[in-house]
């Protein structure tokens, strides 16, 4: 079981989330950023949804303040972005429960976040990203080292 960083392939099941570039064209993102686990795929998503952990697996994030504990389809909020320090907006913008979720921020389109089941048990959680964000693969690359961690611990 291990990370990788791979050109966003489109192989996986479901809809991509959407990246709107600077023409209007929606794209897919263009780099995956992920880690295998023996951890159950239902237990990686709980993790993922729960705003309450978004500060202990999310490098980037020191609060968040949504009236929904758990994301779902058209969650709103704000987040405190660590070095940033101040509250901007955010919205989950596609949302298939189980499975994927993506998000924009300060209105802008963010990462996509989702759990893939492997063949034989455990699962693998993906940030997916447009290409112009590969500077952020390392805090989504902690991102899913702790995600890992804290779907193992319980």
């Amino acid at each position: 079981m291990g990370s990788t960083l791979s050109p966003g392939t489109g192989a996986t099941q479901g809809r991509r989330c959407g990246l709107i570039d600077h023409g209007g064209t929606v794209q897919r993102p263009a780099l995956e950023v992920g880690l295998d686990t023996s951890a159950a795929p239902q237990r990686l998503w709980e993790v993922l949804i729960d705003t309450h952990q978004w500060p202990v697996w999310g490098p980037s994030v020191r609060e968040v303040v949504s009236a929904d504990r758990y994301i779902g389809a058209g969650s709103t909020g704000w987040v405190v972005v660590i070095g940033v320090g101040v509250r901007v907006g955010f919205r989950i913008t596609a949302f298939e429960p189980g499975r994927r979720w993506c998000w924009s921020v300060a209105r802008l389109p963010a990462t996509g976040h989702r759990v893939d089941p492997l063949p034989g048990g455990g699962g693998r959680v993906v940030f997916e990203l447009p290409r112009w964000a590969f500077a952020y693969t390392p805090v989504c690359r902690a991102a899913c080292r702790r995600i890992v961690r804290m779907a193992q611990e319980e």
